[in-house]
């Protein structure tokens, strides 16, 4: 069973362009990339908190990414979202037992004493006593929170979780216990999984494969192992060379690639143009060359010009760079 969806957008902003991910059954797809690369937006419109302008989002096969809210209600019950912020996620007037039930009685999953029943069984799957069901978020810790959102998300046993940034906004002492926690569910319940960060260290320890977005596209697709290892695309290299590793002494014999400027802003995104009518009138706007090119240390005359097709190479893996070659060969931003 495969999990697969798609945007593009149109008018005045492209948050997200073109991109297509698949999601196996019992399978962590990392998506990484700068803040406003359009991460978000993908799993917003994978769960259909957005709607996207053109493609489609499917989930078991089925496309409902144009379905009306009556259609779409019994199929809810198959996708969860995790937010960043347990904070704003979660009802201050509610319960935490309140919270959880809520989508168990609304997708008819249990009734009666079964509901207070099934809220018990989620808070000790996510390490949390049933007194906990009688308190209110604001009671808890920022960790504790986020673990009512994990079973919230989990309470219909859904065949897709998104965990956009998890753990971001806790702090570091309870990031790993959190990561640790999504972890063991997932691989216990074997739900595919989409998981949003710019943590690389998080998403090398749990992501099967890793999907790179740079400026609402993917620049690059691959097995984890095989991604850090070998990154292609100069934007993973430069990426993979800015994140820490514990040990000082290999930190400091490390070669830092510097990506110098900014992201662009999706408003006015490099490469853009007015496409224009034989007649002269505006129809909107093409591209031309690769988004990346303002800031790359490889970029060539090509890049300026022509919009690189994301291809397949060896590896089981997907690029979008004129400079790596059909059989994988990359060169080095760093030399």
């Amino acid at each position: 069973m495969k999990r697969h969806f798609g945007a593009s957008g149109g008018g005045t902003v492209r948050a997200v362009d073109g991109v297509s991910i698949t999601i196996g059954r019992g399978e962590v797809v990392g998506l990484v990339g700068e803040s406003g690369s359009g991460k978000s937006t993908v799993g917003r419109c994978a769960v259909r908190l957005d709607e996207p302008t053109a493609g489609t989002v499917h989930i078991n096969g089925t496309d409902v990414s144009h379905l009306s809210r009556r259609a779409l209600r019994p199929l809810r019950k198959d996708f969860h979202l995790v937010f960043q912020d347990p904070s704003s996620s979660l009802d201050p007037r509610m319960t935490v037992g309140q919270i959880i039930a809520e989508p168990v009685r609304l997708h008819r999953y249990a009734r009666g004493t079964a509901v207070r029943e099934r809220v018990e069984q989620l808070l000790g799957q996510v390490g949390l006593r049933p007194e906990h069901a009688d308190r209110h978020p604001h009671e808890l810790s920022g960790g504790q929170r986020q673990r009512i959102s994990i079973a919230r998300a989990l309470s219909c046993d859904p065949d897709l979780v998104v965990a956009d940034e998890p753990t971001s906004a806790l702090d570091v002492s309870v990031q790993a216990s959190v990561l640790n926690l999504l972890a063991d569910l997932q691989r216990d319940r074997g739900f595919g999984c989409l998981f949003i960060t710019h943590d690389l260290a998080a998403v090398e320890y749990l992501a099967d494969r890793i999907a790179v977005m740079y400026l609402g596209q993917i620049v690059e697709q691959a097995p984890t192992a095989e991604l850090f290892a070998s990154p292609k695309h100069p934007y993973t290299q430069a990426l993979l060379s800015a994140a820490p590793v514990p040990d000082p002494v290999v930190q400091r014999s490390r070669e830092r690639i510097v990506l110098h400027g900014d992201l662009p802003s999706p408003l006015d995104p490099p490469t853009r143009r007015a496409a224009a009518t034989p007649a002269g009138g505006a129809t909107g706007s093409v591209f031309d060359g690769c988004r990346f090119h303002t800031r790359c240390p490889l970029v060539t005359d090509r890049c300026r010009t022509e919009v690189p097709a994301l291809r397949e190479i060896p590896g089981g893996r997907q690029v979008s760079c004129h400079l790596v070659t059909d059989d994988g060969t990359a060169p080095d931003a760093a030399a």
